[in-house]
């Protein structure tokens, strides 16, 4: 299906006007298609042709006006409609439409734990087609009135309030929705199992596939009181009421995203409902994820992007407000501490890659959905939400959310652009901020900020000097800590400077009060998007006191410095670790030490270090957690620290035997013992180890027979160090029968590339480049990057790989869903060639 042009969208733009749809789909029909009936009514300003995209699995009638379309003028998913005279028309589409196993359109999902079958749409961006014929493009809105029939049995959930029709089993009628984008609207439906309540006079409710229900009951009071306190926090702030007529949140099975902002439908990966230990920040992430959806109502449904060169306008605003509310509104305070070490590094790794591109591109930028598509990533996500952070710190937030509300008063239930935000911002502020705009978010890369202190010898105070490479304004606050007279080791804080850098000058000086400091700390508070370094006395302080500074954020923004020096290879990787093994047992915010030990154990031991002192650095890394493990309770202390450490202490494992104790005693370190997802991790490990055969995979899914376990097995055996388990699990992967759906997908890549496996594997790294092409060409986008982020042989840091990768990369008829992650990988492989080598 070729992609929707921006120039196409212009013009169906102004030749058109859509009153309403109503879509009526039919979900009896067997196991492969659905039936969908769609109406909708439009008006042509002028006499014109145009189209309409459906990409039915049969098209059985289509009617303009009275008058039957041919339905073989239906070609790659646009069906013609010409000669229509200016005025009001109506066109009904008939059509059996495909379920489904990828998480886009339809998708159909029956749980291996009960049989039950559950189906959701994903209609995000250009996959409406695939539910119901549609102008789909984000600037032509219309009301939505959606009916259901299903099995006797489900509930469907939609848009706006579903009911069932009086007299008519299975026959379920949504609440006519105002004016949506196409790609919002949602229908689930199943025997779902349900929580609801009421708050603000607005139903709320929470909905779960039957064989997580009792995990979703043991969550529901979290899950509503962030609710409710995040909805009562947004209408503290803004001036508008939430605009829908009910709040649902539905946890689907094999989703792709974390979540998806239908309006009144939130769908939300079933993940999110734990069924195992976590951490307390794997729940605080549910929690921005949850703040984040909610945000959408208004920044995306109540007022929606004219093009999708503004996703950011969704994205960004979402991704500062999920955090930021989240901390307001709940027990949830150090949110920005867990952005700071997570999300801002996927952002600062995305800037810094070949495709990286501006927060706001120019719209002749982003020519069609598919180049839109790519952009969901950590630029629109991450480097946006740290774009306005800064855009707060120097607007102010009252003044900030003056803008936002005037910008939601013009443009309610409409489309805007970055011109349409910027022009709210100004008057509310009086400030330029287009200029500010123009630097922040047109352009693309990241600004580093560097000190110096430089010293005479008349006895005059030292001065910073502030080396700046980039082009943006900064507001910053410059961190000056001393170490305490005590011998305690701890840091001391002085009076921060709070210090404006101007975007066109590339030194900055200002004094400093007192002697010289023992710690500089550029971006204190980490108010704006920027890399920093640390002068040679500041890491030398660091390098011994790191743990002695008081504020966790403070840490995470050192540590954050490290692992920059590390990836720009002007700091060993062992340097790193070093540090990681002398303060990470002392470090009490879990969001710390899970960053720190994610970067150490999956980029320096895979990739940065060299392969013969991988074995070294996952022993170091085993040493770090069993030290974490004796100063952490296993009692829910230590914020989930002491489960972060047990994951460690599992994942680096480098001989059975601890392993093998483990899996026979039911018993983890500690005391912790094994739940469902310690056991599939404990089980993988030892797969991956040749610890464990078949008829021990076999056993874990007769005792956890859930679509997670069903996960985890294909996980282990394609983990197997045997010649055979990766023949078939390659098989299943690329076998033109495309039978794996989107997780199994994932999770087969995901057991069968280990370093472990190194001659094992090579063979594989060159089909891999052959084969993945064609597969990604097949099976669409969502498997796509899938492909790429899961299926990339990462294991094979190595110039051979590299050749392969840029061969394969250079075949013009690569699909772009796949060309943009590709680059992404072998970029990255670049980076690590360049860190061995500078070390």
């Amino acid at each position: 299906m070729p992609a929707l042009t921006r120039d196409e969208a212009r013009h169906r733009a102004r030749l058109l006007d859509v009153q309403q749809y109503a879509v009526d789909l039919d979900l009896t029909r067997g196991e492969e298609v659905f039936g969908s009936t769609t109406t909708v009514r439009f008006t042509t300003r002028e006499a014109g042709d145009t189209f309409v995209e459906v990409r039915p699995h049969t098209l059985h009638r289509a009617v303009l006006d009275g008058h039957d379309l041919d339905p073989g003028t239906l070609a790659d998913g646009r069906l013609p409609l010409t000669g229509l005279e200016a005025g009001d028309h109506e066109l009904r589409v008939e059509a059996d439409m495909p379920y489904s196993r990828t998480g886009e359109g339809m998708h159909r999902f029956t749980d291996p734990a009960d049989g039950r079958t559950y189906l959701y749409t994903m209609c995000f961006q250009n996959e409406a087609p695939l539910v119901f014929a549609a102008f789909d493009q984000p600037d032509l809105k219309a009301p939505f009135a959606v009916t259901v029939t299903a099995p006797e049995e489900w509930t469907v959930l939609g848009n706006g309030v579903a009911r069932r029709v009086e007299g008519e089993p299975g026959r379920w009628e949504c609440a006519t929705t105002p004016p949506l984008s196409t790609y919002f609207v949602a229908v689930a439906a199943g025997p779902w199992h349900s929580v609801r309540t009421e708050h603000a006079g607005i139903p709320f409710g929470l909905h779960v596939r039957q064989s997580l229900a009792s995990h979703l009951d043991a969550d529901a009071d979290e899950l509503l009181d962030i609710t409710r306190r995040c909805f009562d926090r947004y209408h503290e702030i803004f001036d508008e009421p939430y605009p829908f007529d009910s709040y649902d949140q539905a946890f689907v099975p094999e989703f792709n995203a974390g979540a998806m902002e239908n309006p009144g439908l939130v769908t939300l990966r079933d993940e999110y409902v734990f069924r195992s230990a976590v951490t307390d920040t794997q729940r605080q992430t549910r929690g921005v994820t949850i703040a984040h959806e909610m945000a959408h109502m208004w920044f995306g449904d109540l007022v929606t992007l004219r093009w999708w060169d503004d996703i950011w306008l969704n994205e960004s605003f979402a991704e500062y407000m999920g955090y930021q509310i989240l901390a307001e509104a709940t027990g949830f305070t150090d949110t920005w501490t867990d952005f700071a070490i997570r999300r801002k590094a996927w952002g600062y790794d995305a800037d810094q890659r070949p495709s990286t591109h501006p927060v706001a591109p120019e719209p002749d930028a982003v020519p069609d959905t598919a180049s839109a598509l790519l952009n969901f990533d950590g630029i629109s996500y991450a480097k946006g939400a740290g774009a306005l952070r800064q855009l707060v710190a120097w607007l102010g937030e009252k003044t900030f959310l003056a803008g936002v509300n005037d910008h939601f008063t013009r443009h309610r239930f409409g489309n805007a652009d970055l011109a349409d935000l910027v022009d709210s911002l100004t008057r509310a502020s009086g400030r330029d901020v287009r200029a500010w705009a123009d630097r922040w978010l047109r352009t693309s890369g990241v600004d580093t900020l560097a000190p110096t202190l430089a010293e005479d010898t008349t006895g005059r105070p030292p001065r910073l000097e502030i080396a700046h490479t980039g082009n943006r304004p900064h507001r910053i606050a410059v961190g000056l800590y001393d170490l305490a007279g005590d011998g305690s080791g701890t840091l001391v804080p002085r009076e921060p400077l709070e210090i404006d850098l101007a975007a066109d000058a590339d030194r900055h000086t200002h004094p400093v009060d007192g002697p010289r400091p023992d710690l500089v700390l550029l971006n204190d508070r980490d108010l704006t998007y920027a890399k920093v370094r640390l002068d040679e006395d500041s890491w030398r302080t660091v390098r011994h006191h790191l743990s002695g500074l008081p504020d966790p954020l403070t840490r995470a923004t050192v540590w954050n410095a490290a692992r920059d020096m590390v990836r720009d290879g002007e700091l060993p990787p062992g340097d790193y670790l070093d540090t990681a093994r002398a303060h990470l047992p002392r470090e009490t915010d879990n969001a710390v030490v899970a960053g720190v030990l994610d970067f150490a154990r999956h980029q320096l031991a895979d990739h940065y270090l060299p392969p013969r002192r991988r074995t070294a650095a996952l022993e170091t890394l085993t040493d770090l957690a069993h030290a974490l493990l004796e100063n952490t309770p296993a009692d829910g202390g230590g914020g989930g620290v002491h489960l972060t450490a047990v994951r460690t202490l599992v994942d680096s494992a480098t001989t059975p035997d601890d392993l093998h104790r483990w899996w026979t005693t039911g018993t983890l370190p500690g005391g912790r013992p094994l739940d469902h997802e310690l056991r599939w991790r404990l089980l993988h490990r030892l797969a991956v180890l040749g610890a464990v055969g078949p008829a021990d995979i076999d056993a874990a899914l007769e005792a956890d027979p859930s679509a997670a376990g069903t996960e985890g097995a294909a996980r282990c055996r394609a983990a197997l160090p045997d010649p055979d388990a990766k023949a078939a699990a390659w098989q299943a992967l690329f076998d033109e029968s495309d039978t794996l759906s989107n997780y199994l997908f994932k999770a087969t890549f995901q057991g069968f590339w280990h370093p472990e496996h190194h001659d094992l594997l090579k063979d594989y790294v060159p089909r891999y480049f052959e084969q993945a092409p064609a597969l990604a060409a097949r099976r669409g986008a969502a498997m796509a990057e899938n492909l790429a982020r899961y299926g990339f042989p990462r294991p094979f840091t190595d110039p051979a790989t590299l050749a392969l990768g840029e061969r394969c990369l250079a075949d013009p008829t690569l699909v772009p869903a796949l060309r943009r992650p590709l680059a992404d990988e072998l970029d990255d492989l670049a980076r690590a060639l360049r860190v061995r080598k500078a070390h």
